[in-house]
């Protein structure tokens, strides 16, 4: 509640402090008007008396009207008194609000270990993000779009605002503790740049670049990166494999004989997916047997990668699937994504 406050009260007192003081200008005006004056001369009086201007009397003030014009200026004193104090409260908090919450944002990200960067939250980014989210990695995102970046801390994730072709900016987000960076902005010159300033400032990041065109590929490994995805082909679901599961990765599509696998799967309407196992799914801690017999026979589990990496290839039943496992399991073309995250 406090929280709350803090962020409407300014708009509040400025909104309020607006009312008052049309309020008096509005009354006062009136006043005159009822007095004889014409509504020119009338608005025109009432204003230089509310800003204390004072260029003289247009019209004898006796009276009543004595009474009226000081209230007009007390009271218009008072009123723009507010709306200054107000303006100034919402510029000083606003202010405050975005500093306090950078500096919150950079203590967190200097926290991190071993954590995931990635560069750009557009389509691609936000289903890459979800994914990372769902698989419980750490992981902060650079983008300059503070639009998007509102919306990424709407969803809980930890943004900086940046450059992400600027070594610094790398640096700040923590690119030398990282263990994986995901350079997926729609722009492939933009992604090259990424990569190379990213492998210039650590030699053992894995790096996973976006490309749009297939030309771009080439330069991209050259530039330093480890992989490289083509959208087109490839969905945000397999980024996320690459960095969640790269030893699990090598079992769907690392090898001639597994893709060789694949593509014979896939002339039988199958599909080889890797799933990952959120917290909050209501079959962690399930066994692969429970968990097969709740597909109904849509899926088939062939392999889970633990959290700390240990693959288990041809897993036994009793097997228990935890929190942030990845599952490699056979399952229908076309139909909907697997019921395990």
């Amino acid at each position: 509640m406090g929280k709350t406050f803090l962020a409407e009260s300014p708009w509040r007192n400025l909104i309020g402090g607006l009312i008052y003081l049309l309020a008096v200008i509005a009354l006062a005006t009136l006043a005159y008007v009822l007095a004889g004056w014409s509504f020119g001369d009338a608005f025109y009086f009432v204003i230089i008396s509310v800003f204390t201007v004072g260029y003289g009397e247009l019209h004898p003030i006796q009276g009543v009207l004595r009474g009226i014009t000081i209230s007009t200026i007390v009271m218009g004193w008072l009123g723009i008194t507010f709306l200054a104090a107000a303006f100034v409260q919402f510029i000083t908090i606003t202010q405050l609000q975005q500093l306090f919450g950078i500096k919150r944002m950079k203590t967190q990200i200097d926290k991190l270990n071993g954590h995931v960067i990635v560069c750009g939250y557009g389509r691609i980014g936000q289903m890459l993000a979800d994914e990372l989210s769902a698989g419980g990695a750490e992981f902060v995102i650079i983008d300059l779009d503070e639009e998007r970046l509102a919306e990424a801390v709407t969803h809980g994730h930890m943004v900086w605002r940046g450059d992400a072709t600027d070594e610094e900016v790398l640096k700040t987000v923590g690119v030398e503790r990282a263990r994986a960076l995901a350079t997926v902005v729609p722009n492939d010159a933009v992604n090259v740049f990424i990569t190379l300033s990213a492998r210039n400032i650590s030699k053992e990041l894995e790096i996973i670049a976006r490309a749009n065109a297939t030309s771009t590929k080439s330069k991209l490994l050259q530039a330093g990166a480890s992989s490289v995805v083509e959208p087109t082909h490839i969905g945000a679901e397999r980024i996320a494999q690459l960095i969640l599961f790269p030893r699990t990765s090598i079992i769907t599509d690392g090898t001639t004989r597994m893709r060789m696998l694949s593509a014979g799967l896939h002339t039988l309407g199958l599909d080889i997916e890797i799933m990952a196992v959120a917290a909050d799914s209501p079959l962690a801690g399930a066994s692969i047997d429970a968990i097969e017999r709740e597909a109904v026979g849509s899926l088939f589990v062939i392999a889970v990668t633990r959290k700390n990496g240990e693959t288990i290839t041809r897993p036994d039943p009793t097997t228990l699937i935890e929190a942030g496992d990845g599952v490699v399991v056979i399952t229908r073309s076309g139909r909907s994504r697997p019921k395990i995250s």
